[in-house]
């Protein structure tokens, strides 16, 4: 079952992955460098820091990273005119890169008739043209 992307509880994810790897709690304290108490409590946590995610992710096989770019394209705002056109020196990513795991949230949506296409293309800004691409192409 995907994760619910609206709300993100990063340790219950790490377990679940650790789970599917079947790596054992002292493989990951000695590559952490913690203790096991501290690997136990990672599990617990809402959120975690920015360079333990990203040595989980080496770890574990597995961008977490991944859950919150999918979160941001699925729940932010449009961005602004004036924020698409701003100068910046860091890097710039398109935000329409959907993945196969977006592609089936929305094909859920619509097949558990909780939104209409109308409401996916408004809601989350989908183009028309894709998503009845996606409708056509991944139809069970």
């Amino acid at each position: 079952m995907a994760p619910d992307l609206k709300e993100i509880y990063i340790g219950q994810l790490i377990r679940q992955r650790v789970s599917e790897c079947d790596i054992s709690v002292t493989r990951i304290s000695k590559f952490l460098k913690c203790r096991e108490e501290e690997v136990e409590k990672i599990y617990e946590k809402e959120s975690v820091d920015v360079d333990l995610l990203l040595k989980l992710s080496k770890l574990l096989e597995y961008d977490f990273f991944r859950l919150y770019s999918q979160h941001l394209i699925l729940y932010s705002p449009p961005a602004s005119v004036a924020y698409n056109n701003s100068k910046t020196q860091l890097p710039s990513f398109r935000k329409n890169i959907y993945t196969k795991e977006i592609i089936e949230f929305m094909l859920d949506l619509l097949e558990t008739k909780q939104k209409t296409k109308a409401q996916i293309i408004e809601e989350y800004g989908i183009p028309k043209t894709t998503l009845y691409k996606w409708v056509s192409k991944y139809k069970k």
